[in-house]
């Protein structure tokens, strides 16, 4: 799954629109489409888009633990 997939996902499970993610982003649902469409998402962005959604962003390691961003 690429990260503009999991955005995606994360809006639906949190009952948001895309619009409302360009909104808090501060940006024009134009400039969020083309984001979702380039796939072009930094890590913060991303961080940034899971608080939106009431989610957390965490790498899970291969022993096991998890860190949360």
């Amino acid at each position: 799954m690429n990260v503009s997939s999991a955005v995606k996902t994360m809006l639906a499970t949190a009952g948001k629109k895309q619009i409302e993610l360009a909104a808090y982003f501060g940006m024009a649902p134009q400039s969020m489409a083309n984001k979702m469409a380039r796939g072009s998402w930094s890590t913060g962005d991303l961080i940034k888009a899971a608080a939106f959604c009431g989610s957390q962003v965490v790498l899970k390691l291969p022993d096991g633990n998890v860190i949360t961003l």
